[in-house]
């Protein structure tokens, strides 16, 4: 077995609108593919991420993510970025609002934390 890297992320959104546009227009993810399940009343929004996608959902009524980064299952997406003290600059010029930026203690390398509009964690990494 020999996994070779991530093809997609799932996040489901509490307002679909809002959050497919912070993803297309504030983190400027290109679309792949947009489609509507009339099945399901639900949107699922394909985005580039380099190699990989983030499917973004909407759903009638999902309950509600846990309050913590700490809690069980995935705690956040990680970004990889040559230049995290840029990209934290062209957010918050965007609006978004950016913890500082620390350096890792095992890398040495800078990074950061960002939420998207549900709250989900969104880390830069260099």
């Amino acid at each position: 077995m020999k996994f070779e890297k991530i093809h997609h992320v799932a996040i489901i959104a509490s307002d679909y609108e809002a959050s497919k546009a912070f993803y297309t227009e504030v983190l400027e993810l290109p679309i792949i593919r947009e489609n509507y399940r009339a099945d399901r009343d639900s949107y699922k929004l394909d985005l580039k991420l380099g190699e990989s996608e983030i499917e973004l959902f909407s759903f009638p009524n999902p309950p509600e993510r846990q309050s913590g980064p700490e809690s069980v299952g995935l705690r956040h997406l990680c970004f990889y970025v040559e230049d995290v003290e840029a990209t934290v600059a062209e957010l918050n010029r965007k609006g978004v609002e950016t913890e500082p930026i620390r350096l890792d203690d095992y890398t040495n390398k800078k990074f950061t934390f960002f939420k998207d509009p549900d709250g989900l964690p969104l880390e830069l990494h260099e």
